[in-house]
């Protein structure tokens, strides 16, 4: 290779940059859609709480209120200090869920269906829009990135990474139903319990690390906010031009009538 093949310092500098400039971003928008150590503690810790109360007294409606009493207290914390509220929204909405459940039939272990129901249903949802060439990551992280469904047209490579990601969630989380619901049939509700909080957060990490895998090695994020931005002041500039001349035109074309 010559000296004229061979990239400059400068150049090689500025692509490692615009490298761990990509990464960066993509950590922090994957961060932010799904909540960060605080996200994963607001998920762990009403099922944690409501199996470890179970597992000493075998109160179920003592562990029921106390798990859905933390999920509200979680709640009223982000609402105090205003952060966002989905992560712990969702939290007790899926709480409250299994709470009704494990009421109505007093099985303990329906604590647990309807967060399971939801992995299988989210598990489904990944593979078929993967299949349909419309990944749901891609819909959950295009307004993070502020690309919207620029993606799907205009960013292959996007793309790509975003159906490589929804295969790789869908076929975890299949997994992880695979084990939890022959334990719904066939192990009692502690058993079931410690093994569903021991599940929560590896398989949702490595999810999260091959996500972000696949975005680090994909094109950049097109910002459809940005060009809308710029056409809007093109706009408005084209707006004041035509203005000026129009001003300019007014006095020769009045001396001209006169």
């Amino acid at each position: 290779m010559t000296s004229l093949d061979k990239p400059t310092t400068e150049e090689t500098s500025a692509d490692d940059t615009s490298a761990e400039d990509a990464r960066a971003v993509t950590e922090a928008a994957l961060f932010e859609a799904f909540g960060g150590v605080r996200g994963m503690v607001e998920t762990v810790l009403p099922g944690l709480l409501f199996v470890s109360i179970y597992t000493v007294n075998k109160n179920l409606h003592m562990s029921a209120l106390a798990a859905l009493g933390v999920a509200l207290v979680m709640v009223v914390v982000r609402l105090v200090r205003r952060d966002t509220v989905k992560h712990a929204f969702s939290g007790v909405f899926g709480v409250g869920f299994g709470v009704v459940f494990a009421m109505m039939t007093g099985n303990a272990k329906d604590f647990y269906l309807p967060g399971m129901l939801y992995t299988l249903g989210l598990a489904l949802a990944y593979i078929v829009t993967a299949l349909a060439g419309v990944p749901l990551i891609g819909l959950m992280l295009g307004p993070v990135f502020k690309e919207n469904l620029s993606w799907r047209t205009r960013n292959p490579g996007r793309k790509k990474a975003y159906t490589k990601a929804s295969w790789a969630w869908g076929l975890i989380l299949l997994a992880k139903c695979a084990i939890l619901f022959p334990l719904y049939w066939w192990a009692d509700t502690t058993q079931l319990g410690w093994v569903l909080v021991a599940l929560k957060i590896p398989p949702f990490l490595l999810a999260v690390y091959l996500t972000w895998v696949f975005l680090a090695k994909a094109p950049p994020p097109i910002d459809v906010f940005a060009e809308m931005e710029a056409e809007e002041r093109a706009e408005e500039e084209r707006k004041a031009a035509a203005a000026e001349v129009d001003n300019e035109g007014a006095p020769a074309g009045r001396h001209r009538r006169r």
